[in-house]
Order: structure tokens, then sequence, then C-alpha cells
């Protein structure tokens, strides 16, 4: 064979050998690559990528790396049965006898119902949102949350969307006991099975149930008719519940968050723009009062309230007696509030109320009589010194007729109401729920807010949890 014969076939050889080689290795440094860049993502951008988090460490996420922003900061939300949430949407025409008008309420993401013209014409992400659905809103804000993981044991705290309140709604009357109490129990069996709740019994497990805490503690009154055990079972003793109203004022396992109001941004921008209509708003009137008496109830003061209310000509109020529907139009509502300096807060069917955040959101003063009313439930969300935003009048001084709530409030100097409303509109922001189906940029909502505290409570000691809200 001649020479250039036996030089050819080699070469004919090597040369696809040498392709083959190359191609594996820039398939492999391309895989390594595309690994690297998953792991620097950040957890919220795809809601799956948190699941490279390692789950080492002390299992919470901190794992990751120092320059990680989830660090710390993941949830695992709990893939509920859909008779725990969304079987109780689609069933909520059966609930129309205990809640009028549900399917609407809960419809657009929970916000209920689009509002436009009025006091919010020009304005954008307003709702007639009932102020009990929590539940949804929450969950959908919860979807939006940047450092979700699908990796439970990296998780610092863990979600349940359970809808407690939606359900307590459906069984509230014309049923008994074992009837309102079967689907917390029913959930309570579902959670101890899971490997989440056996790694702490529960304590870094976190529901929003979007009621006063006593619609969850039957056991705990005299004659225990009313709402379900939910809060007293004891598997559930660890867990944290988000509430409108806590019970316990913060020394239990149910704290306080802002009820929803009918304001939702989209958009930083609508914050924003929001914030500046109020602070340029006309406040024709001194004093306003929206809301009912309570006839039946001795200890309330609302009477009196609406009272002197009606005997000043500087003082504003709209009626919700039973054949009175002013009060449920949410127009007229933002209307008085925006055109009021200070707006009464006396307690109704509980000592907190939804009025509270629906007037400081319009950039009202809020005018307290009792401290459970505001002081001792959102530490969170408002100033520990309540005298930068708020004022307060005792209860009984206005019961006994000796205090004109006016003349009171009369004594404020100017410019003290002027620091008292500007201190108010910066509040808005962590006062509202952003629309579950957008994502703010750098505004903090009350559900940012809620979970900065849920996050800090979890990361407690056993032994610290008990009180933190308040230190």
């Amino acid at each position: 064979m001649p020479p250039s014969s036996a030089m050819s076939k080699p070469s004919a050889v090597s040369r696809p050998c040498f392709f083959l080689v190359a191609a594996a290795a820039l398939w492999v440094l391309t895989l390594y690559l595309r690994l690297l860049a998953m792991m620097s993502m950040p957890g919220g951008f795809t809601g799956r990528a948190a699941s490279l988090a390692p789950a080492h460490g002390n299992g919470n996420g901190s794992g990751a790396g120092a320059g990680d922003p989830c660090r710390g900061r993941y949830v695992y939300i709990h893939d509920l049965p859909p008779r725990f949430n969304a079987d109780i949407l689609r069933g909520c025409a059966a609930a129309s006898d205990r809640w009028a008008d549900m399917c609407e309420d809960v419809g657009n993401a929970g916000l209920g119902r689009p509002l436009s013209g009025g006091a919010l014409t020009g304005a954008t992400g307003w709702y007639a949102t009932h102020q009990f659905a929590l539940d949804s809103i929450f969950h959908g804000r919860m979807r939006q949350y940047a450092c979700l993981t699908n990796d439970s044991s990296a998780a610092a705290a863990v979600f349940i969307p359970f809808y407690a309140g939606f359900e307590f709604a459906r069984h509230v009357w014309g049923y008994d006991n074992a009837a309102r109490d079967a689907a917390a129990l029913d959930l309570v069996r579902w959670l101890m099975r899971r490997p989440e709740w056996r790694r702490a019994g529960g304590r870094d497990h976190f529901l929003v149930a979007g009621r006063t805490g006593w619609d969850f503690r039957r056991d705990a009154y005299p004659n225990a008719t009313w709402g379900t055990n939910l809060f007293l079972l004891p598997a559930v003793k660890n867990m944290t519940f988000l509430v409108v109203e806590t019970a316990t004022m913060g020394w239990g396992n149910d704290l306080a968050v802002p009820y929803p109001t009918y304001f939702h941004p989209r958009t930083d921008a609508d914050v924003a723009s929001w914030q500046s209509r109020i602070r340029n708003a006309d406040r024709w009137w001194f004093m306003s009062f929206v809301g009912a008496a309570r006839p039946d109830d001795p200890r309330s003061i609302r009477s009196q309230v609406m009272g002197q209310c009606r005997a000043s000509p500087a003082c504003r109020q709209l009626g919700c007696a039973s054949g009175t529907a002013q009060c449920h139009y949410p127009g007229d509502i933002m209307v008085l509030f925006q055109s009021s300096t200070f707006c009464l807060q006396p307690p109704g069917d509980s000592a907190t109320r939804r009025s509270t955040f629906d007037a400081m959101v319009a950039g009202c003063i809020p005018v307290f009589f009792q401290p459970r009313s505001a002081y001792l439930q959102y530490r969170w969300h408002l100033p520990k010194d309540h005298a930068t935003y708020s004022v307060f009048i005792p209860a009984e001084s206005v019961r006994s007729g000796n205090v004109s709530v006016e003349a009171e409030l009369r004594k404020i100097p100017a410019a003290a109401i002027q620091k008292m409303r500007e201190e108010v509109i910066r509040l808005v922001p962590r006062l509202l729920y952003a629309d579950p189906r957008y994502k703010l940029e750098t505004v903090k909502d009350a559900f940012d807010v809620a979970m900065d505290g849920v996050l800090e409570r979890v990361a407690e000691p056993p032994e610290r949890q008990i009180g933190s809200y308040w230190r």
C-alpha cells in the first residue's frame, strides 16, 4: 500500500472523533452555564426557581448565598384539596341566605365589582370589596409573593390557603356545632399527615381567616353557639392566624391585619396619584360618621356620638339603619371621608371597624374611643405612637355626657391637624391590599407588611413567640 493510502484512513477516522468530543464539551459547558444561571435567579421570577434553594443549614433557605434576596424569606404554599378553598368559592350561591351577594362579592379575585364615577372619577383600582373578603385576596397576593418555593424544607414559613372566613359564612346560621367545625377538623387531619407539619408541629404555619378572632373561638363564649372552634383546637395552638381583629390583643396566636378597603392599586403610580389627590382634597366637614346606632347594646356610645353629630353644623353622617342604604354605596362613603377632617370611629358589633381603614385611605384622621379599636390591634401596620395619626377620646367621657367630641377636636391646633393628616396619607400604602392580579414594584402594601411580621414571628424561638407582636 502506498504511503499516501496508509495515512489517509487514520485521518478520516480522527476527524469525526474530534468533532464528537468538541460537541460533547460544548454541550457540557452550555448545561453548566444554564444551571449556574438558574441557581442565581431570584426565587420570585418564576415561582419555581426558589425550589433550587439548598435545603441545608437551618432549613429556611439560609443555605443560599448571602446575596440571595429571599434568604430567610422563602414560603411554601400547601397544595390543599379544593374542598378547602376553590370549592367554597364555587359553592357561593348556597350561602346566599347567610351572605347576600356572596358570589358577586368574591368575584374579581375577591375584590368584588369594579367602581367608577363620583368621587372615584379618573381613579383606577376601586372595587365594592366586602369587609370579610380577605381570605381570597390574601391568597391571590400570596401567589405573587417573590420568594415562593416548591421545596418545603427550604421554607421559612408555610402558608395554608384555607378559606376559614368563607367557610364560617356557609354554616354560621341554621347548623349545629358539629357542622360548623367539620371543615376545621378535616383540615387539621389533613395537615397532621404532612411532613411539613411534623417538622415543627405547625409552628411555622400561618393561615388567614378574614374575620374577627372571636368568630373562631366559640367555646370562649358563655353561650357557645356562635362561630367555629378552629383557633381553640389543640393541634393548631402553635400556628399563626391573621384576622381583621384579634381576640387576644396580640398575646395569642391570632394577630390583626387591616380590613380590606375599596382601593386595590395595580401600580406604584396608582398609589402616588391617589395620595396626591387626597392631599389636595377640600375638607368641607370638620368631622363625620358613617354607621348605625346600637340601641340594644348598653356599652355602645354610638347613639351619643350620632346625637352630637346631628347637633353640629360642622358634622355630617351617613345612616346605616334598617331601610337606609346610604352607607352601602362605596362612592358616597368615600366622598364623605375625602371631604372630612376627622372621622369618628365608635365601636360597633366589635371593637374594630372596616370604616377606620376606608377613612384613613381617604386621608381622614380617625377618632377612636377605645384602645382596642386600633392601638391594641394593628401593631405591624400602625405607628406605636398613636397620637401621630389619630385622636383618642375615652368612651366613658362621651357616655356620661361630660365631653363634647367637637370641642375636644377644636382644641387641636391647625398645624398639628395638618401634621396628623400628612402622617395618615403617608400610611395609606400599608393599609391597602394591591390588586392580586398585578404587582407593585417598590410600594409595600398591607400584605407585604403582614408577611414581614409573620416571618419575623415564626423565626422567634417558641418561648418568645407569645407577645412577640408587641416587641
